[in-house]
């Protein structure tokens, strides 16, 4: 079970306002109980053997902690950097690449002028490899990633001045 479906999960559960749900998948057992205003999640990743009595279960932060002042001024410090350019951002979770195979040149280097369309650079999610595209025309100003470097969904890909 991915993380998508998780969520997906807590929304229903949310949604119906039923009292909770656990589901046991490949060895994994998930657990969202609907009860408060707040659905938990409690998830346990390894071997689950048939017991009598319960196993125990990891509960799972319901919301990131708050940002310190320093986390704040770096998030806007970064923001301010990227202020007149278009950022593209990891439309899924996996390995980035810049290039199609080791010996092959970058899809794109800082400098580049693009196109709408263009292929910018691989991701690759669960042995499948998605060439991630230009949305608009441009000039590649920061490749945020280094090359084989896990990216989350969201996470800066290229900013384009444009």
């Amino acid at each position: 079970m991915n993380f998508k479906e998780i969520l997906e999960l807590i929304d229903k559960v949310a949604e119906s306002g039923i009292s909770g749900v656990e589901i046991e998948q490949g060895g994994t057992k998930v657990r969202v109980e609907g009860k408060s205003s707040h659905p938990k999640v409690f998830a346990y990743a390894g071997e689950v053997k048939p017991e009598p009595r319960a196993l125990p279960m990891a509960e799972l932060p319901s919301a990131p902690p708050p940002e310190t002042p320093q986390q704040t001024a770096a998030r806007v410090a970064a923001e301010a950097g990227d202020a007149g350019l278009h950022i593209i951002n990891a439309p899924i979770v996996g390995t980035f690449y810049r290039a199609a195979n080791p010996e092959a040149p970058p899809f794109v280097n800082v400098g580049d002028r693009v196109s709408k369309g263009q292929v910018l650079c691989i991701i690759e999610a669960m042995k499948l490899m998605n060439e991630i595209e230009c949305d608009v025309d441009g000039v590649i100003a920061t490749v945020y990633p280094q090359n084989g470097q896990p990216v989350e969904y969201g996470e800066k890909l290229f900013a384009v001045k444009v």
